[in-house]
């Protein structure tokens, strides 16, 4: 047995089982909007700051549906996810436990207001973010922002 491990009993039957601890999985949705900028969320719970709008998978539910829901809940918004951007991992990226958060980056139109989660909501460019940021988000950002192919990425209605 490894420190991710418990030992129980079955109360049923009086056999050992191990149960294991796992991370839980997660999404991150970074949304273009229409006329430039990303949006973002001040939390209004534990941890603080500013975040992607994200949040836990439900069970049943995958990860473009939690997506496409999490970003509806947080930032009233319906959305189109356009990429699968990286997935992240590292165990100490959520102080709450151990996560992993697949990161989907999306466009959308129309304005977003803030729901659930969220106390605030802003639109911000790679020159205007806000601090602190909650989680991993800074280097997620800085990933996104890095890539070549988004330096000159903008959508336009159509």
């Amino acid at each position: 047995m490894t420190a991710h491990t418990t030992k129980h009993t079955c109360p049923r039957c009086g056999a050992d089982i191990n149960l294991f601890k796992n991370p839980v999985p997660t999404v991150d949705i970074i949304i273009e909007m229409n006329g430039g900028g990303i949006v973002l969320i001040r939390r209004k719970n534990e941890p603080p700051g500013w975040a992607l709008p994200g949040g836990f998978v439900d069970y049943g539910e995958s990860l473009e549906e939690a997506a496409v829901r999490e970003a509806r809940e947080e930032t009233s918004l319906d959305i189109v996810l356009t990429e699968q951007m990286h997935a992240y991992s590292a165990p100490d990226r959520d102080p709450r436990g151990h996560t992993i958060s697949t990161v989907f980056i999306a466009r959308a139109m129309g304005m977003p207001a803030a729901a659930d989660d969220a106390g605030e909501i802003a639109i911000f460019t790679k020159e205007s973010l806000p601090s602190p940021l909650a989680f991993d988000h800074g280097k997620i950002l800085a990933d996104y922002f890095s890539c070549p192919r988004r330096k000159k990425r903008t959508y336009t209605s159509r």
